[in-house]
């Protein structure tokens, strides 16, 4: 058996019961959502820096020269809202609020991200370089606020950058993109990012810098989960893994026990039992064809209107209307 119970807690934190589920199945499983706690988005600033992580460099170039094409390409002539799903730091998207802002648009910023922190940064900043902006944060899974959110009645424009779709399993992305699909209006618009195929050599890279950045990344789910579960996580028994497979497009990252040991999450009243090199999936980082770009969309219920590309061919960003 891979996991004692003792006895039963009687309030988990989301955290609590998704790290119970990951590591009591037969293939253990850590969520990436997990790795963006103040510490781990903190660490994601440094990874975007690294010479070797292509993808905030190709998207960054698309924000910056095509800002006046993506809103020409936007239907709204009336109010409307911009809602960042996993806002991080907005640097990106600051190109685009800027060229907004700097033409008169009326709209909202509404960044939603799992991390205080980020959108206390993220809000200052913002307010220090485009003071006239309308900002509202929007802490918590994007799930759930967006299930609570009321857009008084304005057409949004759904923001989901980074290639952060690639992070979930076909089903995972379709179920996503329908719920959002399910709450946008027939003027609503989605544009998201998508990491196209490329040299699997520059993709390998991407996610296994020399400087370890990305190791110390999905080390941290070890720690935080020391810090708010109460485990005893060693972290020099374990280490990190990535590869990628240029035939299905997919990074797989994962944990590597060293040695057999036990774990125990005193939070959850539970010790888990780790073989000597079993895994710890953490990431999946999908890679697209724009085929799979396009039939992504029409199983979602969406039309692809347009990609925007970077010079390289490296990366677009896909907007899409209700089908």
């Amino acid at each position: 058996m891979s996991t004692l119970r003792l006895s039963l807690p009687t309030i988990l934190t989301p955290f609590a019961e998704d790290v119970l589920s990951g590591l009591s199945a037969e293939q253990k499983t850590l969520s990436s959502k997990y790795f963006y706690d103040d510490e781990g988005s903190r660490i994601f600033q440094e990874i975007m820096q690294l010479p070797e992580y292509y993808l905030t460099r190709a998207e960054m170039e698309i924000m910056t020269s095509q800002p006046a094409a993506i809103a020409a390409a936007l239907p709204y002539r009336e109010p409307f809202n911009i809602i960042e799903l996993g806002a991080g730091d907005g640097l990106k998207t600051k190109e685009l609020l800027k060229f907004l802002v700097q033409k008169a648009v009326d709209f909202t910023y509404m960044p939603i991200d799992i991390s205080g922190e980020a959108m206390q940064q993220l809000e200052k900043k913002l307010a220090e370089s485009l003071p006239d902006l309308d900002v509202r944060p929007l802490i918590g899974d994007y799930f759930k606020v967006l299930s609570a959110l009321n857009s008084e009645g304005r057409p949004n424009l759904y923001l989901f950058m980074g290639g952060n779709i690639g992070n979930y399993e076909k089903e995972g992305a379709i179920e996503l993109l329908r719920m959002l699909e399910g709450i946008m209006q027939p003027n609503g618009r989605l544009l998201t990012g998508f990491d196209l195929r490329k040299n699997p050599r520059v993709i390998s890279q991407a996610y296994d810098d020399a400087q370890g950045t990305t190791r110390s990344f999905n080390m941290n789910l070890l720690t935080r989960m020391n810090r708010e579960l109460d485990a005893d996580f060693v972290l020099e028994q374990f280490d990190f893994y990535s590869f990628y497979n240029p035939y299905n497009g997919e990074v797989r990252s994962m944990l590597v026990s060293l040695e057999e040991q036990q774990v125990s999450i005193k939070a959850l009243d539970a010790t888990f039992h780790f073989r000597e090199n079993e895994l710890i999936r953490t990431e999946l980082s999908k890679k697209y064809t724009l085929d799979e770009i396009t039939g992504l969309a029409a199983e979602s219920g969406f039309l692809v209107e347009k990609n925007f590309f970077d010079s390289q061919h490296f990366f677009t960003d896909s907007l899409w209307a209700k089908a």
